[in-house]
This record gives structure tokens, C-alpha cells and sequence, in this order.
């Protein structure tokens, strides 16, 4: 299984903003849609992350209040990031490694989605049951053995 095949099940919709942002906006806008992450884009360019981890830190740093921070202030100028093309598997070391929660998905330099951890899991319970149905219904049609030949061959 590939980014692709994830981001083909969960939809195209991309949320985005500007590292000039307040973080008030950006926090407020996160609460609003009930979304975990923002990728952070300038000049149609991936430059950085902002999930509720930056907000929260940002915050406290600045005496439990958004007053006068900008994204650019808190967001994560490094996010990692994968392809269309990457294995499932790949996804999941990164993001283990580096506890990432959301990956900006980049094709051909533009941004196509954001994959995030519940994506993943997700993607590895639905491969499982498909799996286990499979293997139930593979039992189930069991061919029945010959009843004359249930002793084996002896010389």
C-alpha cells in the first residue's frame, strides 16, 4: 500500500496557512474544523508544519498566550514529508522515528494532501480485516477430503 492509496480513500481536502498568520487565527481556525495540523505554505511552497504540539509549546513559551506570535514563530520549519510513491510501511518508520503525527504529502514540488498517523492506522486495521475476511471465506470453501483417502500411502 502506497500514500496515494491513503489519500484516494480520505479525500483531497487540504488546509493550509501563511507563516505571517497570528497563531490566534491559526489556532481558532484548527479548533473550528477539528483538525490536527496545518501545513504552513509560502510563495506556493511547503515551508513548515504547524500541528497543535507547535501551538501548545508556543503558548506556554509565551505565558499561556497566542498575543502578537505568528505561525512563523511556532510552526515545525522542518516537517518530514513523503510521496505519493511511498509504502505504507516507510510511512510508519518515519513517523514512529521521529513521532511525527502528519506528513505533508509533495508530488512534482506541490503540496496533494497531509497523511497522518490516524490515516495510517487506519490503513493497516482496514488491510487487516480485508485479510482475515479473506482468509475466514478461504476456510469456509475449504475443498472436503476424500473420505476413502484419509489414510496415508504406506509401502
Amino acid at each position: 500500500m502506497k500514500v496515494r492509496d491513503i489519500l484516494r480513500l480520505k479525500g483531497n481536502t487540504l488546509y493550509t496557512i501563511t507563516p505571517e498568520d497570528s497563531l490566534a487565527q491559526a489556532a481558532q481556525f484548527m479548533s473550528e474544523k477539528d483538525i490536527g495540523s496545518l501545513v504552513v505554505m509560502s510563495h506556493e511552497r511547503v515551508v513548515g508544519i504547524l500541528t497543535f504540539r507547535e501551538v501548545i509549546q508556543a503558548a506556554v513559551k509565551n505565558g499561556g498566550s497566542f498575543e502578537g506570535v505568528s505561525v512563523y514563530r511556532a510552526m515545525d520549519p522542518g516537517p518530514l514529508i513523503c510521496t505519493l510513491e511511498t509504502e505504507m510501511d516507510e510511512v510508519r518508520r518515519m513517523m514512529l522515528d521521529r513521532h511525527a503525527r502528519y506528513l505533508p504529502v509533495i508530488d512534482r514540488q506541490q503540496l496533494q494532501g497531509v497523511v497522518s498517523f490516524y490515516d495510517v492506522a487506519k490503513a493497516v486495521v482496514d488491510a487487516q480485516n480485508f485479510e482475515n475476511r479473506m482468509l475466514k471465506a478461504y476456510i469456509r470453501d475449504w475443498p472436503e477430503e476424500d473420505s476413502k483417502n484419509t489414510e496415508p500411502n504406506l509401502p
